[in-house]
């Protein structure tokens, strides 16, 4: 892998942790499309540095919330910061459950399998319609609700399936303030990231042999501005009902994977 692909692939990566447009699946399209054959192990450390540099961007955007969530926890006051730091706890269950009995037969539906990201798109694109016809509230994400979002989460960790997409779908779905559901989607996946990218290390599959620091450098880089930007304006995207133009880029795309699938 070059530094272009580098640049490339963390842009994508950047850009689509946050847009609903599915970064796994778009990664998948992007290895697919630039030809890379990387060894696997060093493909999991571009993975790896690539999440990282996305992680780190939620936590610039929402530093401010994620400074309460921190004093309240030192208060220990059951206060709303605390409570929001217990939804989040919450909805991080099912997808915890999947990545530790079912990793195996995750990673199985990832590795070039085309036509499952095209129609996961489309499953996407749909998600995106209903919610941005879903009328706005000034209701908050309940237990109950954070439970039922985690779900979207673990479904969200096909290919294919955008995370914030399913994740702010579903919120708004369930009657919850658009900006308040974008905001609580971001804040979610972050532990989970670095749970990810904790197992990941100690699992021992990462090797650092011949690894070119310099491209995993511009790669994070790349991904690390691009999720600043992209963070910033979903959330001005969700608050305006615009997902829509989002919807018909998935089913473009969607289609596209379909098709060159059948030809290839």
């Amino acid at each position: 892998m070059d530094i272009i692909d580098a640049i490339i692939l963390g842009i994508v990566q950047g850009l689509t942790e946050f847009l609903p447009v599915s970064s796994s699946g778009h990664l998948e399209l992007g290895k697919a499309i630039l030809g890379d054959n990387s060894v696997p192990k060093e493909s999991l450390l571009f993975t790896v540095v690539l999440h990282f540099a996305t992680a780190l961007s939620t936590i610039v955007i929402f530093r401010k919330d994620i400074l309460l969530i921190i004093k309240g926890i030192l208060k220990f006051e059951w206060n709303e910061d605390l409570q929001f730091l217990v939804k989040i706890a919450i909805s991080m269950i099912p997808a915890t459950v999947i990545g530790l009995f079912f990793e195996e037969q995750l990673e199985q539906l990832f590795g070039g399998n085309i036509m499952l990201v095209g129609f996961m798109l489309i499953i996407t694109a749909i998600l995106l319609f209903l919610a941005d016809r879903a009328k706005d509230t000034n209701k908050s994400v309940s237990y109950s609700n954070a439970f039922v979002i985690g779900i979207s989460q673990a479904i969200a960790m096909l290919p294919g399936i955008s995370r914030s997409g399913a994740t702010i779908s579903t919120s708004v779905l369930l009657g919850n303030d658009k900006t308040k559901a974008a905001r609580f989607s971001f804040l979610m996946v972050v532990p989970l990231i670095f749970g990810k990218i904790a197992k990941d290390i100690f699992s021992g599959e990462i090797t650092y042999e011949s690894t070119n620091f310099t491209t995993l450098s511009i790669g994070f880089i790349a991904a690390f501005i691009a999720g600043l930007f992209a963070c910033k304006w979903m959330i001005a995207l969700v608050k305006q009902s615009k997902l829509t133009y989002f919807a018909i880029y998935c089913i473009i795309v969607g289609l596209i994977a379909i098709i060159w699938s059948f030809a290839s």
